[in-house]
């Protein structure tokens, strides 16, 4: 992040922290080390903003076209959480909690579009400043339901995987449900046609209420992976359309993982650059697939985003929380004073061919040439 005002420096090593200040006054702490580079906004729902692969300088996740929203924009002027959410909306990664979808009531309160920790202010501290090692803590406390939420983010020497411990607390008195999930969203020059998509996930069902033009997959069809069909016409999914193809627009649900641990990793083959994604499946047993490719008109896309998510949840489907609880009972619950722990990895890796395996640790098997050519 070369001529960012601001920037504290940790200490000397492999691994660093820094404080830095982004475009419209946003503050951010970046962990980086040689290979890679994660930059997080403590401000606004501890959002992974950007993870970049430092060799090359190309940041993997998606921004939104209208960018930061300023710490001083004054209060919000939507009535729709929706509306508000994309509002704030600058891409990245967030974190989706305590439920992920549309807004719905629950016990009293309404729980907002994707959750209220994607857009609270989390506290944050520096664990770890540099040397072999760099690591920063993010706590919250929310307000319309009594989780208590706790992330570490952690770099270890010159390793290009960036380690995610978390937590979950239910501190209220009752029983509590919830559905709990990660929204990494990629875009270009990184996603591209040239991007292959691999994962361990078994079977894919499109949503049952999603539906427009530009979706390849017939509503609540299910189908091996990687193939979805409608109306007879049959679609590898694991072939990412380039940004010069057709619009595409789709929502579906990745399931039937082998395994102890999900996995997905998108390669882009011209590039030689992949992302990968490894979670544990006793917390994560579904992997929700959006993609938006200059396909929606109107608000808020306009038919002018390429972008596209992969996103490691507790439950399907994305319709909120009161929608799983009575469609699919697929949402968690914490009994007063319980917790649920789990641990993620993020990698980005150097190969052209198409990979077999992500493990827990970050580590990436590809496939050999003669087998992986896209």
């Amino acid at each position: 992040m070369s001529g960012v005002p601001n920037e504290k420096p940790g200490d000397a090593g492999p691994c660093r922290v820094r404080e830095v200040v982004l475009a419209r006054g946003v503050p951010a702490m970046v962990l980086e080390n040689d290979a890679i580079a994660a930059t997080v906004l403590p401000g606004k729902g501890a959002d992974i903003y950007a993870l970049t692969a430092k060799p090359e300088g190309i940041d993997v996740l998606w921004k939104s076209p209208w960018g930061l929203l300023p710490m001083d924009a004054g209060v919000p002027s939507a009535v729709d959480s929706q509306v508000a959410w994309l509002d704030a909306y600058a891409g990245g990664w967030q974190e989706i909690f305590p439920s992920g979808g549309g807004p719905c009531v629950y016990r009293g309160a309404e729980l907002n579009f994707h959750g209220e920790a994607s857009l609270a202010a989390w506290d944050v501290e520096i664990v770890e400043a540099g040397g072999a090692a760099a690591e920063i803590r993010c706590a919250l406390r929310l307000r319309r339901s009594p989780f208590r939420l706790e992330r570490t983010m952690r770099l270890e020497g010159d390793s290009p995987v960036l380690r995610l411990r978390e937590r979950v607390t239910n501190e209220g008195g009752e029983p509590i449900e919830f559905m709990w999930g990660h929204h990494p969203a990629y875009g270009a020059p990184f996603l591209s046609g040239a991007c292959r998509i691999d994962t361990n996930a078994r079977t894919v069902q499109a949503d049952d209420a999603f539906d427009g033009a530009a979706n390849p997959l017939a509503p609540d069809g299910r189908w091996p992976w990687p193939r979805g069909e409608r109306d007879g016409r049959a679609v590898d999914l694991s072939v990412v359309p380039g940004a010069d193809d057709p619009p595409r627009h789709t929502l579906a649900y990745l399931g039937d993982f082998q395994g102890a641990h999900g996995w997905y990793g998108i390669t882009n083959t011209d590039l030689g650059l992949g992302a990968g994604l490894v979670w544990p499946t006793a917390v994560f047993p579904y992997a929700w697939f959006w993609q938006e490719m200059h396909a929606s008109p109107g608000y808020p896309w306009h038919k002018s985003v390429y972008v596209m998510a992969i996103e490691p949840f507790t439950t399907s489907p994305g319709q909120g929380l009161a929608a799983a609880i009575d469609k699919s009972g697929t949402q968690r619950s914490l009994e007063p004073g319980e917790a649920l722990e789990t641990e993620l990895a993020a990698v980005l890796y150097r190969t052209r061919q198409r990979i077999s395996d992500i493990a827990p640790d970050g580590t990436v098997t590809a496939q050999p040439a003669e087998e992986g050519q896209a």
